[in-house]
């Protein structure tokens, strides 16, 4: 519940990481889920994923502010910071793993072979 909110179904980079440079990496691979006291509490911090990537070694109580800064400094930069709600977070799960699971479901891929491989 914690892991796959923030990762599945962004932007996986593949060769073209020299284009990019490290903030963009962090933040165009991370997905936040918008906080409230709950959400804060329920993940734990986790759900500042982008922030959480940038300053690892940062306390939780500190990763809501640096998530305004970062917001902004990106803003400026034309860097796309992607934060949804919560349930938003999981429809994007779901829908990334119903389409990549559809050559399976076609017939199209045997799942048992592509496991071992």
């Amino acid at each position: 519940m914690i892991f796959a909110p923030n990762h599945k179904g962004m932007d996986v980079r593949d060769g073209d990481e020299e284009t990019l440079d490290w903030l963009e990496r962090q933040v165009l691979t991370s997905r936040n889920i918008r906080p409230s006291w709950f959400i804060d509490f329920l993940y734990g911090g986790l759900n500042y994923q982008v922030e959480h990537h940038l300053f690892p070694a940062m306390p939780q109580k500190n990763l809501g502010r640096a998530r305004e800064l970062t917001r902004e400094y990106c803003a400026e930069r034309g860097v796309p910071y992607h934060e949804v709600g919560f349930w938003a977070s999981y429809r994007e799960v779901a829908s990334y793993l119903h389409e990549v699971s559809a050559p399976v479901r076609r017939g199209e891929v045997d799942a048992h072979i592509e496991r071992a491989a």
